[in-house]
């Protein structure tokens, strides 16, 4: 295998829902085997039931028993199910939950093991995998798990970067979540990904604020005085150019979040339903803090439309695209950083002067 050919490992996600139709659809196109080699973790017969499915005649997989084993110019697929599983496109079930463990499990052994580079998860169904072997939130949580260290969920789009410092957590639960150490941990990580992931080299950062009007100095909540605010002082001893707390509302509907290289919401719902208002069909979902790269599409399963052929594969795209420039810009960073004769990163839109941006 060419050494320049990314190895992306690709989970098939919940076979019930839209992941199989945005895989083939993304991997229709030719051009994607210039640069990268796919390897899908998931089942031929599911594949080509839902193939059938959506009317899409003239694809195939090429079969392959190990990741090793896969031909650069064609779709591969790694067979991690039980031949007699059964699609019920739309639902929830066990079986399904189990096929989405077991292509994950897969792949993640052999990132680990380095034989594929890069990792595109398909959307699961939360309800569906969870069993004894799998009792985590999501993908972040787990990934966290099996690599180690802290991370963060951080959403892509041409038009905004938005991380969480809460995850997948109920509301109720949020404000105690909040502390000072987990907002210097999360612009820790999400500083550090603008450099060596996006190649930014003084990454501006904005911090909204939990409650409403930034808490109208105490009347509304003292999470922003007490939390926050010194928190962010702390974050700008350590160089990190960290702004805030922003109001959620006046940042979005002004539009000041074009001012920043990257948003920490203070939790899920609050990043994510301006992000998805702009950028649903093309939105990414990248697993920061971690040493492997691991991204996958916006949305989620989609059961109301699996196998009708309305699902779009345009994020999915964009995860695929977006892992492997993360990864060329990895190993770009790591060049740079490693001699120190070299120089440092071209300076892009993180390079401003270090005063507070207008609203």
């Amino acid at each position: 295998m060419s050494n320049d050919k990314i190895r992306v490992g690709i989970t098939q996600g919940d076979i019930n829902g839209i992941g199989y139709e945005v895989i083939i659809k993304t991997l229709q196109d030719n051009r994607l085997y210039d640069t990268c080699v796919p390897v899908v973790y998931g089942s031929p017969k599911v594949a080509a039931y839902h193939r059938k499915a959506v009317n899409i005649q003239k694809f195939s997989f090429n079969n392959i028993r190990h990741a090793a084993e896969a031909h650069e110019k064609r779709p591969n697929m790694v067979n991690v199910a039980d031949d007699d599983i059964r699609v019920e496109l739309g639902k929830a079930t066990p079986a399904a939950g189990e096929a989405a463990l077991a292509a994950l499990q897969a792949a993640v052994k052999d990132l680990k093991a380095g034989l594929i580079d890069v990792l595109v998860t398909a959307p699961i169904s939360k309800y569906s995998i969870r069993s004894g072997e799998f009792s985590f939130p999501g993908h972040t949580e787990y990934l966290a798990s099996e690599f180690g260290g802290e991370t963060l969920m951080l959403m892509l789009s041409d038009v905004m970067r938005v991380g969480m410092a809460t995850g997948h957590i109920p509301l109720h639960e949020v404000p105690g979540q909040i502390t000072e150490d987990l907002i210097l941990r999360k612009l820790r990580i999400m500083e550090l990904s603008m450099q060596r992931d996006f190649m930014i080299r003084k990454p501006r950062l904005a911090v909204l604020s939990l409650n409403p009007h930034a808490g109208e100095e105490g009347i509304l909540g003292e999470t922003e005085q007490e939390i926050i605010v010194p928190a962010l002082k702390t974050a700008r001893e350590e160089n990190i150019l960290a702004f805030g707390p922003y109001p959620a509302d006046g940042f979005f509907g002004s539009g000041s979040f074009r001012n920043f290289d990257a948003i920490l919401a203070m939790y899920h719902d609050q990043g994510l339903i301006p992000f998805k208002s702009l950028a649903f069909d093309t939105g990414v979902n990248f697993t920061a803090g971690l040493e492997v790269i691991r991204t996958s599409p916006a949305h989620g399963t989609a059961f109301d439309i699996a196998g009708e052929d309305k699902a779009s594969p345009d994020s999915f795209r964009h995860a695929l695209y977006a892992a492997c420039d993360i990864f060329r810009n990895r190993k770009m960073y790591e060049e740079i950083t490693s001699n120190p004769l070299s120089g440092e990163p071209s300076p892009q839109n993180g390079e401003g002067e270090e005063e507070v941006p207008e609203e």
